[in-house]
């Protein structure tokens, strides 16, 4: 259940090709935790600006401005606009939760014989992995990104390649192994 969403596009009049069209003002957002994609519907007379973020819980007296969440949609139902602003929001939504996403990296672990979940993440090879799971068996857990790159010499950019992740996620509904888009 995601209790947050950041604003990915806004259409004043609504989508013209829907059908029932009536020039309902939607919002496009992606959802803070499970990286759910959704339209809104705002309240009356209420406006919204990309990026910014907008409670979407169950508790109906703290949503300030959204009246209802009106379905979920998939990457393809989403604005050229809000395609080109998710990278910003999934960075955002890392580094304001760091942890959560450094996690992976000293949690990661095997998903079958021959495959790791490291592996899952675009660019990273046997190598790469190997270099990452010596170096938390002799050191310990990673404290930060920055920890990871100086500790970890071959990798470059671990924040990056897991926004890559997510984006691969939220593009390809049929991924076999998801880790961080919910279904």
């Amino acid at each position: 259940m995601e209790d947050y969403a950041y604003v990915l596009d806004y259409l004043a009049e609504g989508r013209p090709d829907q059908p029932g069209y009536k020039h309902e003002s939607l919002t496009l957002a992606l959802g803070e935790d499970e990286f759910k994609l959704f339209e809104l519907i705002l309240k009356n007379k209420k406006t919204v600006i990309v990026g910014e973020r907008l409670y979407i819980g169950k508790d109906v007296d703290k949503r300030e401005k959204v009246k209802h969440v009106k379905r979920r949609i998939g990457w393809d139902e989403l604005t050229h606009a809000a395609q080109s602003e998710i990278p910003y929001v999934v960075e955002e939504i890392i580094d304001e939760d760091e942890g959560k996403f450094l996690e992976f990296y000293n949690v990661a672990r095997p998903i079958t014989k021959r495959y790791h979940m490291l592996e899952l993440l675009p660019g990273l090879g046997q190598k790469k992995m190997n270099a990452i799971l010596d170096d938390r068996k002799k050191n310990g857990e990673f404290e930060s990104f920055e920890e990871l790159e100086e500790r970890v010499p071959l990798l470059h950019k671990p924040k990056k390649l897991i926004k890559e992740r997510i984006l691969t996620e939220l593009k390809e509904p049929n991924i076999k192994y998801k880790v961080w888009v919910a279904d």
